[in-house]
């Protein structure tokens, strides 16, 4: 069974085997976690991107998947990039966001990752509701079949915080 903990802070400053980046499907740094991740971790995840862009995602990386790098300087192996669906009224993406999180653990179980640290995918710029996205995560993250041994969500602040540790129990 896979440990949740919950951490209040930023994710870019978490000791774990990987640490997930709410990536936009450039994969080429942006904003909130993703330009965090990028600016924290230096220019070797970055390189990293531009080689997944230039073979297997000239796209881009589509919605709800994931794919690793190199974690540069953060205190991790490995960055694993998943690219959160915006939310959106008139439809039901709540699929695509426990995707990211099914793809990302896949991605971790592959790598041999046992610690992952998760930011709150979709809940930033991208207008996720936090109560939904915690019950979305957390179910996830709950029922998927993983040998990692410890998920460690990282919320940058008290309101995402709590919505999660409502869901956690």
């Amino acid at each position: 069974m896979t440990a949740i903990l919950l951490v209040q802070g930023d994710i870019t400053r978490q000791s774990a085997d990987a640490i997930v980046n709410a990536a936009n499907s450039s994969l080429l740094g942006g904003g909130g976690v993703d330009g965090a991740v990028h600016r924290r971790g230096g220019p070797a995840i970055l390189a990293e991107c531009r080689a997944l862009r230039a073979s297997r995602y000239g796209r881009g990386l589509p919605v709800g998947r994931a794919v690793a790098t190199t974690a540069g300087r953060l205190d991790a192996r490995w960055v694993i990039h998943t690219v959160g669906p915006v939310f959106s009224t008139g439809e039901d993406r709540s699929e695509l966001l426990a995707s990211c999180y099914r793809e990302s653990l896949r991605v971790a179980d592959e790598l041999g990752a046992r610690t992952v640290a998760f930011p709150a995918v979709s809940a930033g710029t991208y207008g996720w509701p936090l109560d939904d996205a915690a019950r979305v995560a957390v179910e996830t993250v709950r029922a998927a079949d993983t040998a990692v041994e410890e998920v460690r969500f990282v919320l940058f602040d008290e309101r995402a915080y709590e919505a999660f540790a409502a869901r956690v129990g």
